[in-house]
């Protein structure tokens, strides 16, 4: 098996998801889809050219493109329109994953597994949603009309595979006895993390790239996320107040609130991938090389605990523990079970290698993008403090996760 390492990886600002006619309405709601995934990957493909001129775009075996509403513009196999959209060969391939909130990351470690096993030297593996446009379900009511329970098997209605996420964050909340207050907690610390980390411009310009969109007719450049919260970082106190008059979302008398649960979120990023020998030929430098991955399937009703069985199997296969591990990812699709990952394997709520850039809470979590935006996260964090293992995961509808554990070159 061939050794694959990461040479770079890059994303898009974050944008507020929001409709036309909503006051709120975020960056991208009149960008395509292909557009924004396109940018992604032709950013990354200069980026890889400035430190290679002997990289040639054209070797690109393959380009997997993760997103979870593929309809309309996210349709058609968007990951071969990416190639398009990107400006890359006709001779590069494309292709679209699904596997809802971990699609991302397991394009990475898809893209990973095919070049350790000979298909090529050179992957890209990226993702996008538009959430302004394709809001969760969406494929489904375009699907059915009448909607898509009535056109499910039983099968699937009896095990509960159809869980809505947010009533199993407030179920593993109770499991867990965590409180409001934690919750509550950590969504504000995720709010400061991020906050601070896009006020050091200089280090969030090198794995952030600018945007330049159009909006009813006119051009304007997009440079930084739009939903942290800069009061988190300037009133923390009374930011926290105002979170703790905000309602419980999923149940009454509940946990939950949205100060707690990942923001809705329109967003792009890409990662290329090179076998060792690849990156020693052209002369890059990599930033890291894949270590372990792995899947996981769980419970779909509580669902949102999977992570803690696919790290168990990433671990399992590299001979390390927790204490090796020098940066957490998560994800934040909720508080409760970021929390609920901590009592598990022993580390403190506010421990700083999780999560370190903040998170879904503050950043959003544009749902086939977050695995490729928070892996990007990740690996430049390592990059800037020089260290050496980093473990990324994320759950998903229906009780699944995928893990990956990197390590610095």
């Amino acid at each position: 098996m061939k050794e694959v390492v990461v040479v770079d990886a890059v994303r898009l600002p974050v944008g507020r998801s929001g409709w036309k006619g909503d006051e709120k309405k975020g960056a991208y709601y009149q960008t395509s889809s292909q557009t924004m995934v396109g940018a992604a990957i032709r950013a990354l493909v200069e980026r890889v050219q400035a430190m290679s001129p002997a990289f040639d775009p054209g070797r690109v075996e393959d380009v997997a493109v993760a997103c979870a509403m593929q309809i309309g513009d996210q349709g058609g196999n968007i990951g071969r329109l990416a190639v398009f959209a990107a400006g890359l060969p006709d001779s590069v391939a494309g292709w679209t994953l699904e596997r809802y909130c971990p699609a991302g990351l397991q394009g990475i470690n898809s893209q990973a597994q095919a070049l350790a096993c000979g298909s090529g030297d050179i992957t890209i593996a990226a993702g996008v949603e538009n959430m302004s446009k394709y809001p969760i379900g969406s494929q489904f009511e375009a699907a059915s009309g009448a909607g898509y329970l009535v056109q499910t098997d039983p099968e699937v209605l009896r095990r509960g595979a159809l869980q809505f996420q947010g009533v199993s964050a407030e179920m593993i909340a109770e499991r867990y006895d965590l409180t409001r207050e934690e919750m509550d907690r950590f969504g504000l610390w995720s709010q400061q993390k991020s906050v601070e980390s896009i006020r050091d411009g200089e280090w969030y310009s090198k794995r952030v790239v600018p945007m330049t969109i159009g909006e009813d007719g006119q051009a304007r450049t997009i440079e930084s996320d739009e939903r942290p919260r800069a009061e988190a970082v300037d009133d923390p106190e009374g930011f926290y107040a105002k979170m703790g008059t905000l309602p419980t979302r999923f149940k009454e008398g509940g946990r939950i609130t949205a100060g707690s649960s990942s923001g809705i979120a329109d967003g792009a990023a890409a990662t290329m991938l090179m076998t060792a020998e690849k990156a020693e030929e052209l002369g890059i430098e990599p930033m890291v090389r894949i270590r372990a991955t792995a899947v996981a399937g769980d419970d779909p009703v509580i669902m949102l605990l999977a992570p803690i069985e696919a790290m168990h199997k990433a671990l399992s296969r590299t001979g390390l523990t927790m204490d090796d591990i020098d940066v957490f990812e998560p994800n934040e699709a909720f508080a409760s079970p970021v929390l609920a990952f901590c009592r598990e394997f022993g580390l403190a709520f506010d421990d700083p290698r999780i999560n370190p850039t903040g998170g879904a809470i503050a950043i959003g979590h544009p749902i086939g993008c977050s695995g490729v935006l928070y892996f990007t996260e990740m690996v430049h964090w390592m990059a800037r403090n020089n260290l050496r293992y980093g473990l990324q995961t994320i759950c998903g509808g229906g009780g699944t996760a995928v893990a990956t554990i990197v390590e610095r070159v």
